[in-house]
């Protein structure tokens, strides 16, 4: 198992070449492998939406090596005609012997090829690095299951639980390596989200300032139009979502959508806007807000070593009484950067 283990996280690291190119497609890697000879046969990966499929890439760079051999993927083959032809047909006409695979698609319309294998004769292994894998294609999953974007709440604040003094002064609460991990969050989300509080203390430019990295789309939350046009989200040509009630006129690379009061009915409005994942930088109310109305997937929390006393909390409100009802994180990870300390964990997992 250990064989298929180290295997299955080449896989994922293949797949992970194509971050932000096959959206909103599921991040896959094949591998084509000779349990005889111990060795791989070849690779491939899904590159780009719309284009061949993992398991379709590594058989065609086995070119015609496949019959009694083994294809290791971590997402279960499709068994469907989307558009490309069903991943699961192809494995079975190429004559593989046995398929380890390290979850099943979520997605109903595509799942069945583990069963399709099956019935084929082909032995098959499922579980492999199913963690590792389901946490690769987080996003995918909950676009699936939701129709809504994966949401990532991002926080800096210090020992005490404050991102703000209380004249509103914040910068610089975390030092400069975690300052510079955040902008690397921020390229591997799609969209950037703040709300009015935060834009008129800080006027940030939510954009990342990383060599040959893209910056995300913005969007704004402004009800009620109180962000000026010539604050640095709208000023430059970095699309921009505004969710403010007033109509007004806008530059071109602004759109407007209204807010209903419900967040639930706005993230399904965005995820038909094409926005799959969304990093979250914002103060207490909006925090609280999106984390009230269970609409926060992931948590990145920064923590420096200092102590305020007072201030602004991170977050505020929740009205908890019992301990058992407090917001537990699952699969908690922790960095470091110094002195400074990264929490991150799932409130959701898929």
């Amino acid at each position: 198992m250990n064989k298929y283990k180290k295997l299955m996280q080449k896989c994922i690291n293949l797949a992970k070449k194509a971050q932000g190119k096959n959206i909103p497609n599921p991040y896959v890697g094949a591998i084509v492998y000779d349990e005889k000879e111990n060795k791989i046969i070849s690779c491939g990966y899904h590159e780009k939406y719309g284009q061949a499929h993992a398991e379709v890439n590594a058989i065609k760079n086995a070119n015609g090596n496949t019959k009694g051999k083994t294809i290791i993927v971590n997402l279960e083959p499709c068994s469907h005609w989307g558009k490309t032809p069903p991943c699961a047909d192809l494995i079975i006409k190429s004559g593989f012997k046995k398929a380890i695979i390290a979850t099943l698609d979520l997605n109903k319309q595509a799942t069945g090829g583990l069963e399709k294998l099956q019935n084929a004769g082909i032995e098959t292994v499922l579980g492999v690095l199913e963690k590792e894998a389901k946490d690769l294609n987080k996003v995918f999953f909950k676009n699936t299951l939701t129709k809504k974007p994966y949401i990532m709440l991002k926080i800096a604040s210090t020992l005490d639980g404050k991102i703000a003094l209380d004249n509103g002064k914040s910068k610089w609460i975390t030092n400069e390596k975690a300052r510079l991990y955040c902008q690397k969050l921020r390229s591997e989300y799609q969209a950037i989200m703040s709300a009015t509080g935060t834009i008129l203390a800080d006027n940030p430019k939510l954009n990342v300032r990383l060599k040959n990295k893209k910056s995300p789309i913005r969007i704004i939350f402004d009800p009620n139009n109180k962000i000026p046009l010539n604050y640095n989200v709208f000023n430059d040509d970095v699309k921009v979502i505004l969710i403010n009630n007033s109509k007004i006129d806008l530059p071109k690379h602004i759109e407007q959508i209204s807010f209903d009061g419900s967040f639930d009915n706005l993230f399904k409005e965005l995820y038909k806007m094409n926005i799959y994942s969304i990093m979250t930088e914002a103060g207490s109310g909006f925090n609280s807000e999106l984390i009230k109305n269970n609409e926060v997937d992931e948590i990145n929390h920064f923590i420096a070593p200092k102590i305020f006393g007072g201030g602004l909390d991170f977050i505020k409100g929740l009205n908890i009484e019992e301990i058992e009802n407090s917001i537990k994180l699952k699969d908690v990870k922790i960095k470091q950067f110094e002195d400074n300390f990264l929490i991150n964990g799932k409130i959701k997992t898929y």
